[in-house]
């Protein structure tokens, strides 16, 4: 069944407010009535209307003043109000419909005329609340499609970075299991850095296996080699972050730029000593001094094609040794005092 109107009538004599009602009785309406401006302001702040009757000339709060406090009040300005008055210029007239309201009624009333602008108002406002609420639902079911879409092309992002990155790994002779190790021990170490916002971990988190994306541009001859590499060779394989640094460049989104940083900074050195760009300190990225250790770490804790894997152990005085040099001595410092949450991230057998 449908719901009825609720409709408001405010004049200060309860004569009109009869004649409206008798003029507008349909099982339809609902009336309420307010014989002052103070007296309707206590009925709009209990109770909700489909359209309010008002009139203008009332001692105290006249009409005038309170359409213009209803259209001041976010609950109830679209609210129609229309104007029931003997007040009949050119000026009043005007008035009323620059305070907002939606029609202008003069007394004494015409039967037909006051029931159909009444009925044109309310269903007119009631379209107007069921377009504004089909409005309201299907922008929330566009946004909820958006945030799914873009949810769902964030996780192939993520997916591809790991495919990509595990093909890599997997051409050079590496487990394909690197990528995510790595990306695993730089998050654990981004956590304990205790500055970074979640934002920044799961950036690294996702970032990291994209290390050495750039090594896709050095000849498999190098990258496969079981033996040490010869100053030139090693030259060469120097070359791969700043072929990831041309290969991510003209990308605009942050995970891919973060992704480039890491790419081009994990091989600087603390002290200055490191490559390409020779960068030392807090000069490097907190990004690239991240990945850094986590990249060691699991280099040294698993077999390469010209190594033998390490003991944790091992690997980890390394790194404790390298610290202020090789590596930020903070991080170090961390990475120390929780050995053993690193050590069960490297110790996985299995890709998760």
């Amino acid at each position: 069944m449908q719901k009825k109107y609720e409709i408001l009538i405010v004049d200060d004599v309860s004569e009109n407010i009869k004649i409206a009602i008798n003029i507008l009785k349909n099982e339809r309406y609902n009336f309420s009535y307010a014989l002052s401006g103070k007296q309707a302001i206590e009925v709009l702040k209990t109770k909700r209307f489909d359209l309010i009757l008002l009139d203008i000339m009332m001692p105290g709060i006249d009409g005038f003043t309170l359409c213009k406090m209803i259209k001041n009040t976010p609950a109830i300005e679209d609210t129609p109000v229309i104007f029931v008055t003997a007040k009949i210029d050119v000026e009043s007239i005007e008035q009323g419909f620059k305070l907002g309201a939606v029609d202008y009624v003069t007394k004494p009333f015409h039967p037909a005329e006051l029931r159909v602008r009444v009925k044109n108002h309310l269903e007119l406002y009631r379209y107007q609340r069921d377009l504004k609420s089909s409005n309201s639902k299907l922008t929330h079911e566009i946004k909820e499609v958006k945030t799914q879409y873009f949810s769902d092309l964030e996780e192939a992002q993520k997916e591809l970075i790991y495919i990509l990155s595990s093909i890599l790994e997997s051409d050079s002779g590496e487990t394909a299991c690197h990528v995510k190790r790595v990306a695993n021990i730089a998050r654990q170490l981004a956590i304990l850095e205790g500055n970074l916002s979640k934002e920044d971990i799961d950036t690294i988190f996702l970032a990291a296996p994209m290390h050495d994306i750039g090594k896709i541009f050095i000849d498999n001859s190098i990258l496969h080699k079981p033996t040490k590499l010869e100053p030139q060779e090693f030259e060469i394989i120097k070359e791969h972050p700043m072929h990831a640094v041309n290969l991510l460049r003209h990308s605009k989104h942050n995970l891919i730029k973060a992704a480039k940083i890491i790419a081009y900074q994990h091989h600087e050195n603390y002290d200055g000593s490191g490559y390409p760009q020779g960068l030392k300190g807090d000069n490097i990225h907190i990004y690239g001094r991240i990945v850094a250790i986590a990249d060691v770490l699991d280099a040294l804790t698993h077999k390469r094609s010209y190594k033998e894997e390490w003991s944790f152990e091992r690997a980890a005085q390394f790194i404790i040794e390298k610290s202020g040099s090789k590596f930020d001595p903070r991080l170090v410092a961390l990475f120390r005092d929780n050995l053993e949450s690193f050590k069960e991230i490297v110790e996985v057998e299995e890709c998760q």
